[in-house]
């Protein structure tokens, strides 16, 4: 027999967080055909007896081989076990790149798409927008006077359809020669459209502050894509989103607005964001009224915003703007609507008229009286019961009272509470006067940004579905238990809990509707919509805690992994139905799952008196309020497993009928706007 060796193969250097590192092998020894070791043999003399050694040594050589090679066979496991991890860690991450390769493909297929589609509607917005804010520059600059400017500005308002074929190249022209051609312009094709000039303090995504932030933005799109125009005037604070404004410039001319007895110029900056005209007012002399850390919550908050409104309605004058609504938000605009009727409606606006909106009635801006007098209005005529006077504290003036009594229509935004529960329950002291002009007031829910989440559409989806074609959502479920490593069992009811940033996650409560839920053969996925770090430590540990297969966690927000989540889930756990700025039970009715808050009393309220037969039959409800209340909105997890696994036909039925309805911007919010608006001009 020939000489036999061992060798160790060097083991590729391959790396990953979970698997150990291959064991180094000890160095093995050469043994000859004859048995010795290096070919040595040797006797040893005890006394009078001769000891064999070279027997021995062989013995001895022959178990270390034996220990050698059985060292060698337990390593050479262990280094195949670890290179069998490093092929699937490998593959999965390959797998990994491939469905993110498809899905940017996708994404770009889609936007190439919508922008074959879109190019001449978007073209149309921006250059209409664009348009109007050049006509501001021209008669600030006295270019033009504001009589002209109001007549030209009526000429782009009347005529979108051409105004993207005739000026399309409006950013490369100088103000004498577009006003050159806007003055050879012709009529063109005549559209029927409303002019809304929103006076606000937040606007996604330049200020994404609050509820008002998205509603400004979602209803203002809405309405452009109907065919209205919409601008937006903001103040200009200091950690303003300046990224987001294509076009933005500076206006040659100050204007200025009084102010505390005086004159006090503003820089005005001007720009488009989604196609909507955006005018930006900057304080020159109260230059730190917007260049603070937070929007609101100072004790001069009054006297910040009253300027902003102030000299709001001097840049309109000054321009010679006339839209046909003015459309305010909370009391911190609220004070337009006095200011307009006593001293700018005569300087050319005589046509417009105040929309008031209202997000609620916690923040009313409660004032001594003679603060009225900064922005020139007059203490003593506005100081009474009829007007300003607070309905509680007669010796202060309530802001957002005036907003109600001098705006022509007041729109509560509210998804789920109908008009008589805001009257009476949530007015805050102010029911005497919401009951005295409940004819003005009415409620709109809020909306979704549809051309974000479509399932039809969406491309982060396996394949689209709709309410008339569902068989995508059972493929994307498919694709959601692969890609997360849970049983694809058909009969299990896969639960998506998803957290919105700044909620407050309820560790007890969701522990315990996990442990109620497990006896049901449930899978639970639970994911956050932002990087809280808070949020995906408690998320972990509960994890950890229930050590259940059937419950997976993702701990990091991944846009595409959300998207299949309300694709792929049955049921949607919310936090309530309650928080304006919290889509998830819309997104959830939109892709075919079930929105069940974690603990149903509180999405109702009960402390408010709440007749559910009663709201089915309110007309003054909202159409969201009365689906989410005659199918989801009172229901518990266990009650909806329960449905969904004895009468599988009813539920199909219920799921495919709520995702019918319309609850994007471009839905009943936008019904109740443009109804409202008719309904005020023709005042």
């Amino acid at each position: 027999m020939g000489t036999l060796f061992f060798f160790h193969s060097p083991v590729p250097r391959l790396s990953h967080p979970s698997i150990p590192k291959p064991i180094a092998l000890p160095p093995l020894s050469c043994f000859r055909n004859n048995g010795d070791v290096n070919g040595l043999h040797e006797q040893k003399s005890e006394g009078n007896k001769k000891v064999d050694m070279s027997q021995s040594i062989y013995d001895d050589d022959q178990n270390v081989k034996q220990d050698n090679i059985w060292q060698l066979f337990k390593e050479a496991q262990q280094n195949i076990l670890y290179l069998n991890k490093q092929r699937l860690g490998a593959i999965d991450e390959l797998d990994k790149t491939n469905r993110e390769k498809q899905l940017l493909l996708k994404k770009i297929k889609k936007l190439e798409a919508e922008k074959q589609a879109g190019a001449g509607k978007g073209k149309s917005l921006s250059a209409s927008s664009e348009l109007l804010l050049r006509i501001d520059s021209m008669v600030l600059g006295s270019m033009i006077s504001p009589r002209e400017a109001s007549e030209l500005r009526s000429l782009v308002v009347n005529h979108r359809v051409s105004v993207a074929d005739v000026f399309n190249t409006i950013s490369q022209k100088r103000d004498p020669e577009l006003l050159g051609d806007l003055r050879h312009f012709s009529n063109g094709h005549k559209k029927n459209g409303f002019h809304i000039v929103h006076i606000c303090t937040e606007m996604t995504p330049l200020v994404p502050r609050g509820s008002i932030a998205s509603y400004v933005t979602g209803i203002s799109r809405a309405l452009q894509r109907k065919g209205h125009v919409v601008e937006v005037i903001l103040p200009k604070y200091a950690s303003l989103n300046l990224d987001e404004v294509q076009g933005l410039r500076v206006l040659n001319a100050e204007v200025y607005s009084y102010f505390n007895g005086q004159l006090h110029g503003n820089r005005i900056w001007t720009g488009v964001v989604y196609g909507i005209g955006v005018i930006l007012i900057e304080p020159v002399y109260y230059s730190s009224f917007f260049s603070r850390e937070m929007i609101y919550g100072y004790p001069d908050d009054f006297e910040r915003f009253s300027y902003f409104c102030r000299a709001s309605l001097d840049y309109m004058v000054k321009c010679g703007k006339q839209p046909d609504v003015l459309h305010l938000h909370n009391w911190e605009t609220a004070i337009v609507a006095p200011l307009f009727w006593d001293m700018f409606v005569k300087q050319g606006l005589e046509g417009t008229r105040i929309l008031f909106t209202c997000h609620g009635f916690n923040s009313q801006g409660i004032e001594k009286p003679d603060k009225l007098a900064l922005c020139g209005l007059d203490p003593l005529r506005l100081h009474r019961p009829d007007r300003l006077q607070d309905n509680t504290n007669t010796q202060l003036v309530n802001i957002l009272k005036g907003g109600v009594i001098y705006s022509n229509r007041v729109v509560i935004m509210s998804s789920i509470y109908p008009k008589h529960i805001f009257v009476h329950n949530l007015s805050h002291e102010l029911e005497p006067t919401l009951n005295v002009y409940r004819d003005k007031l009415v409620i709109a829910p809020y909306g979704l940004d549809k051309s974000t989440w479509d399932p039809l559409t969406d491309y982060f989806l396996p394949e689209n579905f709709n309410a008339e074609n569902m068989n995508g959502k059972a493929v994307c479920k498919v694709a959601l238990l692969q890609q997360l490593g849970l049983s694809e069992h058909s009969s299990t009811i896969l639960v998506g809990c998803v957290f919105s940033e700044g909620c407050d996650f309820d560790e007890k409560r969701v522990k315990e509707v996990i442990l109620n839920a497990k006896q049901h053969d449930v899978q639970f996925i639970f994911m956050g919509t932002s990087e809280s770090t808070i949020l995906n430590q408690a998320l972990e540990s509960l994890q950890k805690e229930l050590k259940d297969d059937n419950l997976k966690l993702v701990p990091t927000y991944d846009e595409a992994l959300l998207h299949l989540v309300f694709a792929g889930s049955d049921i949607i756990l919310c936090q309530s139905f309650l928080d304006p700025t919290d889509e998830t039970p819309l997104i959830a009715l939109r892709y075919g799952a079930a929105p069940i808050a974690l603990a149903p009393d509180a999405s109702t309220n009960r402390a408010i008196p709440f007749d559910r037969n009663f709201i089915n039959q309110d007309n003054e409800a909202t159409k969201y309020s009365k689906l989410i209340n005659s199918t989801f909105g009172n229901m518990s997890l266990s009650l909806a497993i329960d449905e969904i696994r004895t009468n599988p036909v009813m539920w199909k039925r219920k799921i495919m009928q709520a995702m019918a309805h319309d609850l994007s911007w471009d839905g009943e919010c936008y019904d109740v706007h443009v109804a409202s608006y008719s309904a005020i001009k023709n005042m």
